[in-house]
């Protein structure tokens, strides 16, 4: 029996990357042709034909790669292989669970996801999908016996292999416009290049990047006064679900009744929290690294304090840098788990900064999915029921968009407490600034959460609040309700409100008069 089963793992080259492309094809490129069938229109043979020549241009080509890499080292081949079905598995699960698309920008996101984000996403339906389309696969890559053929034959496969991918090139070259428009897409939706070729990208761009920030001009404090911004960056909060903004469940009914707040409508340049925070706090759009806004005003003479519980901003040259795992060491109360632990302390560490000009940023985490309802305490659900899952197609629309909404009620929550805070500060105009990093999709057009490129991705996923409160109730805002800011808005406006000269400032992105 047991030389019967060797004898059924004893394969050819040739006939083993045949099974290799097919299991390939058939495991990880259903989302791959569904954006075909869905994006090009099919009116006759030529139609079917392209896409028939779509598909078996994909098979030989995955056959072409694997045949040469096993051909050059079977046991490296084995190797990359295994962990390439394991990977393909899971980006696939994760590409038709929340709708993401594998392109540079996600490969950095996923970089830069810490460990109590990326386990939040694990289920049982996840681990059995790796489990039948990755681990399973991957035994089988590892236990099959291949017999080499001879340079001759190699030679021989492999040069007809590449002139059929030549010629089926050609043949599709009317249809080289439609692959050019769509080619982000289609390669972040083909396995294992969406990932592999992707990843390889965002480590050369990250080499070519500026190692040290490009340092802003000087800038001079133009007054002694005693001025504290606080700047609070949302995760993943989208403006549609704000009822400032007239969404139709109240879930401000704190701000909504403090004075001096001012909610404008915003846009952000990214739909992932390293760009959504870099743009932030950064003086313009730029792919470049200049000095961000914590750094200048440090450099420059003030105060700055840094709080989070998220991660991926950009690198931070400033003396008080604080995590959640330091805060909570401070934090009193039962609460002290979810985002009020940035507020730990805050007015009394405000108090006793030595520079008159304070900025404080604290970078929150409260609406990061996909488990929206462990992002709050229990005391702020206040829309039943919710979901508890993160396979969020499960959910109905009615339980998901409860439990994100009850994370903008904590949000709310948040807001007006630091409010309240800066409101006890004697001899301090204050002011409050929140704006989110990127918003969110919660199952529109069956996507989820956020991550697509900017330039497909639907309007929940960079339509984000931007909201304002100051401690001078004569203190009057330049832009119109009707208005639509940036987040480079941020930058030129805190200059500003601190009272900060800079031949970089911009008087047409300051949002106080």
């Amino acid at each position: 029996m047991l030389s019967i089963l060797k004898n059924k793992l004893n394969f050819s080259l040739t006939r083993f990357s045949v099974i290799i492309s097919v299991l390939t094809f058939l495991l990880f490129h259903f989302p791959f042709y569904t954006f075909v069938f869905k994006n090009h229109e099919i009116h006759g043979f030529g139609d079917i034909a392209f896409i028939t020549s779509l598909m078996i241009a994909m098979l030989v080509a995955n056959f072409f790669t694997v045949y040469l890499i096993f051909y050059l080292s079977l046991y490296f081949g084995k190797a990359l292989f295994a962990i390439t079905f394991i990977i393909s598995a899971t980006s696939v699960y994760f590409i038709n669970a929340y709708g993401i698309i594998i392109d540079e920008s996600m490969v950095g996101n996923v970089l830069n996801t810490n460990y109590q984000e990326s386990s939040s996403f694990i289920s049982i339906k996840l681990l059995l999908f790796v489990l039948l389309m990755g681990v399973i696969p991957a035994i089988f890559i590892i236990k099959a016996k291949i017999q080499m053929p001879t340079f001759k034959r190699f030679l021989a496969t492999i040069s007809l292999t590449l002139l059929f991918l030549i010629v089926m090139i050609f043949v599709n070259s009317t249809n080289w416009l439609w692959i050019d428009r769509n080619s982000k897409t289609l390669g972040g939706l083909t396995m294992p290049w969406s990932y592999s070729v992707n990843l390889s990208l965002f480590y050369v761009h990250k080499s070519q990047k500026n190692k040290k920030e490009i340092l802003l001009p000087d800038a001079t404090i133009t007054d002694t006064s005693k001025a504290v911004v606080v700047l609070v960056i949302g995760e993943s909060s989208r403006m549609a679900n704000y009822s400032l903004y007239g969404y139709d469940k109240n879930t401000n009914p704190l701000l909504s009744k403090t004075p001096n707040v001012h909610a404008f409508k915003a846009t952000s340049c990214g739909t992932y929290t390293i760009a959504g925070v870099k743009c932030i706090l950064e003086y313009k759009n730029t792919s470049k690294l200049y000095e961000i806004l914590p750094n200048y005003l440090y450099r420059n003479g003030a105060d700055v304090i840094w709080r989070t519980t998220n991660s991926g901003e950009p690198p931070l040259h400033i003396k008080k840098y604080e995590t959640k795992q330091q805060l909570t060491d401070e934090c009193k109360g039962e609460n002290c788990q979810y985002d009020e632990v940035l507020l730990t302390n805050l007015k009394e560490d405000i108090l006793n900064c030595k520079k008159n000009k304070v900025l404080v940023i604290l970078h929150t985490s409260t609406s990061h999915g996909p488990l929206y309802s462990q992002r709050y305490p229990p005391r702020f659900a206040t829309f039943l029921p919710v979901c508890n899952s993160v396979e969020l197609a499960d959910c109905s629309h009615q339980e998901l968009l409860n439990a994100y909404d009850n994370t903008i009620v904590y949000t709310d929550y948040l807001l007006h407490q630091v409010i309240e805070d800066l409101q006890q500060l004697k001899g301090y105009k204050s002011s409050m600034i929140f704006v989110s990093d990127h918003g969110e999709s919660l199952g529109e057009k069956n996507l989820y959460m956020h991550g697509l490129p900017l330039s497909m991705a639907p309007k929940e996923q960079y339509e984000i609040p931007f909201i304002v409160w100051d401690s001078d109730s004569s203190e009057h805002l330049k832009p119109s309700p009707d208005t639509v800011l940036t987040q480079h808005n941020v930058f030129h406006s805190v200059l500003h409100f601190l009272g900060f000269k800079s031949p970089i400032y911009d008087e047409s992105m300051n949002i106080f008069k």
